[in-house]
This record gives C-alpha cells, sequence and structure tokens, in this order.
C-alpha cells in the first residue's frame, strides 16, 4: 500500500511527464488546445492531491479527492484524444496514458473508501 507522502511524489511526477509531453504536441491551434486542456488536468492532479492531504475535516477529504479523481480522469480522456487522433504516437504515449489510468483508479478507490468510512461513522 502505498502512503500518503509517496502518492504526492507520483501525483507530481505524472504532472511532471505531462508538461514535458505537452511541449512535444505540435504548435497548430489543435495542438495548443490540447495543450493547455491536458496541462490543467495533470497538474490538478497533483495539486488536488496536494490540497486534498491538508483537508480541515473527512468531508473536506472527500470533496477534495472527488475533485481529483476528476482531473484524473479528464487527463485521461485527453490522452485518449490525443492518441486517436494520432496527434503524438501511440508509443509514446503507453506509458502516461497507463499512469493516468492507474491514477484514476487509485483515486476511485479512495474517493469510495472514505464514502463509505464517513457514512459508516454518521449513521
Amino acid at each position: 500500500m502505498m502512503d500518503r507522502e509517496e502518492l504526492r511524489s507520483r501525483t507530481k511526477q505524472f504532472a511532471l511527464r505531462v508538461m514535458k509531453m505537452a511541449d512535444a504536441l505540435p504548435r497548430t491551434a489543435k495542438g495548443r488546445i490540447l495543450a493547455d486542456q491536458i496541462l490543467r488536468s495533470a497538474t490538478s492532479v497533483a495539486s488536488g492531491y496536494h490540497t486534498a492531504c491538508r483537508g480541515r475535516n473527512r468531508a473536506d477529504w472527500i470533496d477534495k479527492i472527488g475533485c481529483t479523481l476528476d482531473e484524473a480522469d479528464e487527463t485521461l480522456l485527453w490522452l485518449e484524444l490525443i492518441e486517436e487522433d494520432r496527434v503524438l504516437a501511440v508509443p509514446r504515449l503507453a506509458s502516461i496514458k497507463q499512469e493516468a489510468s492507474e491514477l484514476t483508479a487509485i483515486f476511485t478507490a479512495i474517493h469510495k473508501s472514505s464514502k463509505s468510512k464517513f457514512i459508516n461513522q454518521n449513521s
């Protein structure tokens, strides 16, 4: 099981990898829009988790983890669009897309578990 610091580092590294990938996108209208969107969502994964770790209470944690999950899932969508439109070569996207999928799954599990614990504590 990964602890908070490991996941914070992982989300930060993910954001850095996406930042580097965005620099490789073409300087076309499509490339600029995709770069802007994916940069916003991927960096929000890192900042959202960082903020969640400093949550004021359990409800705040759950809300911020839910937002982080949304951003991870959105990043995965942008990666799929880049891949399906062949904006970048598929092999170049494979590992970063895998990481986006894994982070989405991790935040889904954290969100579900946190909500379940919160509901059980308040029942």
